[in-house]
């Protein structure tokens, strides 16, 4: 799986107590793109059975079908069963909830918005596949992976639909002391301010600080991760840019780049555009 996994053990800890209950436990992480939340999954569920099924990004030219068929293809490697049909979210998730009836198991939904972005009934199905499938397994976990938190909060915390939430983890960038770990075993040799320069750059992301080169000063690390094409954070704003606005993020970009130029008034932000008020406001919708 790469790089050791570092950190996280009050979080860790939350989940495996999950176990000890008498029911069915449903679980949010949310945070930041890179910041672990499918690695913790992972961590957690890797002594226990289970599945995880990734979403494709909302690029343009992605349906609600080419959602369903991806899903449906991870099915079938996942759990060795034949290709299921893919007309209907609420058939994929009844068949899926058929298979982990019994027995501790984790399953793991990541990027939960982009799975159904371009189907309104999804949620109302996944809702309604807990109530009357999932739940009947006391020892499953069923996790829900997202990096839009607002999305989260407005569509499952504060949905009526989706009650007895277990845990809501929101996960932050790591503390010092567990960033200090990406240096090992070189850590001892690596003076605080290498170190203060590469986070200070890289933060708390351990996505990022994965890419650390003990053995390399500071420099040259930030010089290969932010200035050279190949580097992971060299068009890293671009790539989360693009996946948190999707559609939008072609304006939303324009907007942010003007603003950064200086104060603007809203005829600057028209003029950056290059579009009148009314089409503006239909474009950000």
């Amino acid at each position: 799986m790469g790089h050791s996994f570092v950190g996280r053990d009050k979080e860790l800890q939350m989940l495996s107590d999950l176990f000890e209950k008498k029911s069915a436990s449903l679980v949010i992480i949310r945070g930041r793109c890179r910041v672990g939340k499918s690695r913790l999954a992972l961590e957690f569920a890797k002594k226990t059975p289970h599945y995880v099924f990734s979403a494709l990004p909302p690029t343009s030219g992605i349906t609600a079908i080419d959602q369903r068929e991806e899903f449906a293809r991870q099915m079938q490697r996942e759990m060795k069963i034949p290709l299921p049909r893919v007309d209907d979210w609420g058939d994929l998730l009844r068949l899926l909830a058929q298979q982990v009836q019994k027995g501790k198991t984790v399953i793991v939904l990541d990027e939960i918005s982009w799975m159904g972005s371009k189907d309104p009934s999804f949620l109302g199905k996944l809702k309604t596949t807990w109530d009357l499938y999932f739940k009947n397994n006391p020892q499953l976990v069923l996790i829900l992976c997202e990096s839009i938190s607002n999305w989260i909060e407005e569509n499952i915390l504060n949905s009526t639909g989706f009650m007895g939430i277990s845990l809501d983890i929101i996960l932050e960038e790591l503390p010092l002391i567990d960033c200090n770990e990406f240096w090992s075993p070189e850590q001892e040799k690596v003076s605080s301010f290498d170190k203060l320069k590469v986070l200070s750059v890289t933060g708390g992301v351990p996505r990022y600080l994965e890419e650390i080169l003990p053995n390399q000063s500071a420099d040259v690390n930030i010089q290969r991760l932010c200035f050279q094409k190949e580097g992971i954070l060299f068009t890293e704003f671009e790539q989360i840019f693009s996946n948190l606005f999707s559609s939008r993020s072609a304006i939303y970009k324009k907007i942010v780049e003007r603003l950064a130029e200086g104060p603007s008034e809203l005829k600057d932000i028209y003029t950056a555009l290059g579009v009148k008020k009314k089409a503006v406001l239909f474009l950000a919708i």
